[in-house]
């Protein structure tokens, strides 16, 4: 009797709704007697390798929720290492290129010192033109070489940078020579000397604690075996 109803009742409707109803009608008597078990029977099952998320957790097998879990588990194991990596990558960063106090920034200081004093530039030459430079390697390109430095501490905790790099202008080349100190009480690293050398010409100071009066790095330190005045 129903099925006798519902045709007519489809033919009763106006034309641009019979598809919509007649599709409706196909899936309410296709879904009648339809069980989560089956739905289930007829899902694939999940492991961790295919596991999106779809399927509630109350739906899955004990297997398939050892599945999710595990799934789960590789996934925040991997966020926590890439966080991890990234905090060390920034605080690498940090302290060799950003930090006030790291051999970049004390070679970009230096290297402007030299660019601006005027005893450097008549000796190497325009001051816009001159390029500092690491040791050679087998990279051809300057910006590539290394600058040597080192920093240690003497057996006072006092901290001592020791860098040298090449500087090169239209006229002439050298090598500057730079050493800094960091005495526990200070905050700052403070210089030692800062000069630059010019084959044929005699060593120009930039800095010398030395002959500056009352200088923090004046007094005589031991380092190494070797007293540095």
């Amino acid at each position: 009797m129903n099925s006798l109803v519902r045709p007519v009742s489809i033919l009763k409707c106006p034309p641009s709704l019979r598809p919509i109803l007649a599709a409706r009608l196909y899936a309410t008597e296709t879904g009648l007697g339809t069980s989560n078990a089956s739905l289930r029977g007829r899902r694939k099952a999940v492991t961790p390798f295919n596991d999106d998320g779809r399927v509630p957790w109350g739906d899955l097998t004990g297997k398939e929720k050892v599945s999710r879990a595990t799934q789960q588990t590789f996934n925040f194991s991997f966020i926590v290492l890439g966080a991890i990596m990234t905090g060390g990558v920034a605080y690498f960063m940090y302290t060799e290129v950003f930090s006030l106090d790291s051999k970049t920034s004390h070679f970009n200081r230096a290297f402007d010192r030299v660019r601006k004093d005027s005893r450097c530039t008549e000796l190497l030459g325009n001051s816009k033109k001159i390029t500092a430079y690491g040791e050679p390697t087998w990279n051809k390109w300057r910006r590539a070489r290394p600058i040597a430095s080192t920093i240690r501490k003497d057996q006072y905790g006092t901290e001592h940078l020791i860098m040298h790099f090449n500087v090169e202008g239209p006229l002439d080349k050298g090598v500057v020579n730079m050493h800094m100190m960091k005495k526990p009480s200070d905050s700052e690293f403070l210089y030692k000397y800062l000069a630059l050398d010019v084959r044929g010409h005699q060593r120009i100071y930039l800095e010398n604690a030395d002959t500056t009066p009352d200088s923090t790095a004046k007094n005589k330190t031991k380092l190494f075996g070797v007293s540095w005045r």
